[in-house]
């Protein structure tokens, strides 16, 4: 059961990190041709704009979570394939730098001098880091609705994608149910501890620092 604090770190996340993925998908669309997501209204970081009920509810209390989908016409994209990957892929990049702004903080916070004040803040910044890195890895399961799935199918024949498109709210609801019984948590747990290794690396030079400043 999700504790008080999670779910209002998560609130935190809900209405920063699900815009600017969503806003990521819609600006890489647009970067390539499409403007369907700014005439639908999805080129905003208005958290409101990008409300999903169920998505939201799963982020609180499950931390994994997601928003409406983003409207792309692939038709309009010189490459469709390559354009449907690439704007999918927009999302879970926009995680990874979340999550390394996240880290920043929240090391300069760890070697601060302790206080009630760092020790939050610490715990804030860290939990929206691994939220991200949650948020980007489960975005890329390789199969729709997820944004891997997207990336996937550029490299599928077009008759086989729309043939699995198909059954893509089938594959959330089984997708939903192993998170509930967790069955899926060791290998995402896996391949969270392996990015956050990577995150920490890129972010080595803030210890270097915080430890000649503190």
């Amino acid at each position: 059961m999700s504790s008080l604090f999670d779910i209002v770190v998560r609130a935190i996340v809900l209405l920063t990190t699900i815009p600017v993925h969503e806003a990521a998908h819609a600006l890489a669309a647009e970067k390539m041709g499409d403007d369907t997501p700014r005439r639908a209204g999805r080129l905003t970081l208005n958290p409101l704009a990008h409300f999903d009920l169920l998505g939201t509810f799963s982020l609180l209390f499950l931390g994994i979570g997601w928003a409406k989908p983003v409207p792309i016409n692939p038709s309009r994209f010189k490459n469709p394939k390559r354009g449907m990957a690439l704007s999918a892929a927009a999302g879970p990049l926009s995680n990874l730098a979340m999550a390394w702004l996240a880290l920043i903080p929240a090391k300069l916070c760890y070697y601060a001098p302790y206080s009630t004040v760092s020790e939050t803040l610490y715990i804030i910044f860290i939990n929206i880091c691994l939220l991200n890195i949650s948020l980007g890895i489960f975005n890329l399961m390789p199969f729709p609705p997820f944004d891997g799935g997207r990336i996937f199918s550029a490299f599928l024949p077009q008759r086989f994608y729309f043939q699995i498109m198909r059954y893509e709210k089938y594959i959330l609801v089984v997708v939903l149910a192993l998170l509930w019984v967790g069955a899926l948590q060791t290998p995402l747990h896996y391949l969270n501890n392996l990015l956050f290794t990577f995150l920490d690396l890129m972010t080595r030079w803030v210890d270097v620092i915080a430890r000649l400043v503190f």
